[in-house]
């Protein structure tokens, strides 16, 4: 199958033909590069406009030239191509209609079948493609986007994402701050090389990340006469390590030992070198497809295209309308195996299990756990230094304080800071994610309750941070069947209901990445909290309006 691709989200005016029976892919682009500033909506659709007759012209050609051994000019010999893929979106309105014209157009003139393909799905899909990975989670890093995605019954899901504005776009403002040219990126890592360390904001919530207050720091710390270089250093290490630590949180969250990276930002020697190590560590395979793929492009929309047309997974035009804000989760994932994601999650009982933050060893016997924050070498020293030992001290203060509370959580026997080390009481028999049910559900919903009530919240509420025993055997069993919350390392105090709402939000996210009904069972969570918290001093319905905005604001715009 030959299948003509066509990228245009935003800067790249791309096509691609892509072959599958020799799996080579030619990308023609022609980039808008703005002279100042950033993306500007309506400069960069005039140049789409410009460009794409271009860059499909060239790239037709091409599949004329090579179709059959050569050209023809006969009007009944079979087209050059087998479909016409675009990309749908997310991305610019303007730049997107343009594209989908020009798709809807060919795919007429040709006779051939449309295919419309989300932009952020063949970022991932290239480098599953490209790896040969069969069921990687995928961290996205692009300007307007950043999120990590993973596979589950039948759909990409968003295990965590930004909470404000992409990756790519957060350092953009910071570089525009300084008067500097679009991409902004390039800049920042060449001027990191000469900079040292230097504390910015450092902001993981759960399996989300926030970058607008690293941005603002940054500026702040130019503006007060921190040496640029130094500034530059110091954004790459905090905004990278986020993103790294994210990546590790779903790895371990899905137990998926496979990593790809896709987006522009993936070009950055000094990300792609984090996730290198960290996946050394974690003895997870990890692959980068080569720039030409991870910058937008239209050879990732036509792989992906070709799998989607191999499906039947095609368009007619009154349903090609592009969409803005598509999203990777709306997607029926037609073109995969629908039962790949249960052969590699299956959860074992072991002694000693690695998690994304720190070694756990579990001693039933003696009725302890044992928890030790290994050093992360991907992260700068001082900055690992002073996540390890924060987290240490707030895991075991919240612990307490949500036990006081009358959540179930274990009994904390000992603090190390020295080596940064907490000893628990050994409960429970397995994680959630070993066994998601409704009643264990709605157990969680009623801790997070009781814990917003209190004023704190646990920060990482996924079903690989709850622990659940057996159930009793008999009437007159002694048997403890307590759900428990654990690992409060990404807790803090707060009255904020907005902080209550990305509780239910991280939450939400676990339930996507490890149950088949995860809809059903975040409807049970929202009834159990609300039905809990409604006696308590929690305003649940600024908690349900935070939660509707913190899923909708913002992200994919």
């Amino acid at each position: 199958m030959r299948v003509l691709g066509i990228e245009g989200t935003a800067w790249a005016a791309s096509a691609a033909l892509h072959d599958t029976a020799t799996d080579e892919t030619a990308i023609e682009t022609d980039a808008y590069l703005p002279d100042s500033g950033g993306i500007h909506p309506r400069e960069a659709a005039e140049h789409m406009r410009e460009a794409i007759p271009e860059v499909v012209a060239t790239v037709l050609d091409h599949a004329r030239e090579t179709h059959d051994g050569a050209a023809t000019d006969d009007p009944t010999a079979a087209p050059p191509v087998d479909a016409v893929a675009f990309s749908r979106g997310p991305g610019l309105g303007p730049c997107l209609r343009i594209v989908g014209s020009a798709a809807r157009a060919l795919a007429g003139t040709l006779d051939v079948p449309l295919v419309g393909v989300n932009h952020m799905v063949a970022h991932l899909e290239i480098g599953r493609h490209r790896s040969g990975f069969a069921d990687p989670v995928c961290l996205n890093a692009s300007g307007a986007n950043a999120h990590v995605l993973g596979y589950r019954a039948g759909r990409y899901r968003v295990l965590g994402e930004t909470l404000d504005t992409g990756v790519g776009n957060a350092i953009d403002k910071f570089t525009r701050h300084l008067g500097w040219s679009h991409p902004g990126g390039p800049k920042v890592e060449q001027r990191a090389r000469d900079g040292a360390y230097t504390d910015l904001p450092y902001v993981v919530k759960g399996m989300d990340f926030s970058f607008s207050g690293i941005t603002s720091a940054a500026k702040e710390a130019v503006d007060d006469g921190e040496p640029v270089a130094d500034v530059c250093f110091a954004l790459q290490e905090h905004v990278f390590a986020m993103l790294t630590e994210v990546a590790e949180r779903a790895l371990s969250l899905t137990g998926s030992d496979e990593l790809v990276l896709g987006g522009g930002v993936g070009q950055n020697d000094r990300l792609r070198e984090m996730l290198a190590g960290m996946c050394e560590a974690r003895g997870t395979d990890f692959f980068a497809p080569e720039p030409r793929f991870l910058r937008d492009n239209a050879g990732m929309i036509a792989v992906l295209g070709a799998k989607m047309a191999a499906a039947g997974d095609t368009l007619d035009v009154a349903d090609s309308a592009v969409d803005p804000d598509f999203r990777p989760d709306e997607i029926p994932v037609t073109w995969r195996d629908a039962d790949a994601d249960t052969r590699r999650r299956a959860v074992t009982v072991e002694s000693e299990v690695q998690g994304a933050e720190a070694v756990v060893t579990l001693d039933p016997g003696a009725g302890r756990v044992t928890k030790r924050r290994v050093p992360k070498s991907y992260r700068h020293p001082e900055l690992d230094e002073r996540l390890r030992a924060t987290r240490t001290r707030a895991e075991a203060r919240l612990t307490h304080d949500a036990r006081v509370a009358g959540v179930p959580t274990p009994l904390v026997l000992d603090v190390d800071p020295a080596v940064v080390t907490l000893t628990f009481e050994h409960v429970g028999t397995r994680d959630l994610r070993a066994d998601v049910t409704e009643a264990r559900v709605r157990d969680v919903a009623e801790h997070l309750a009781r814990c917003h009530d209190a004023g704190l919240v646990h920060g990482d509420p996924t079903t690989r941070n709850v622990r659940v025993a057996e159930e009793p055997t008999g009437a007159a069993s002694a048997a403890d069947d307590r759900t428990y919350l654990i690992d409060f390392g990404l807790g803090y105090y707060t009255a904020d209901p907005e902080d209550f709402a990305m509780d239910l939000h991280v939450l939400g996210q676990a339930l996507d990445g490890t149950a088949a009904d995860a809809e059903a069972l975040r409807t049970a969570a929202l009834d159990a909290y609300r039905a809990t918290a409604a006696p308590l001093a929690v305003d649940t319905d600024a908690v349900r309006g935070q939660l509707g905005a913190i899923e909708g604001r913002g992200r994919y715009q």
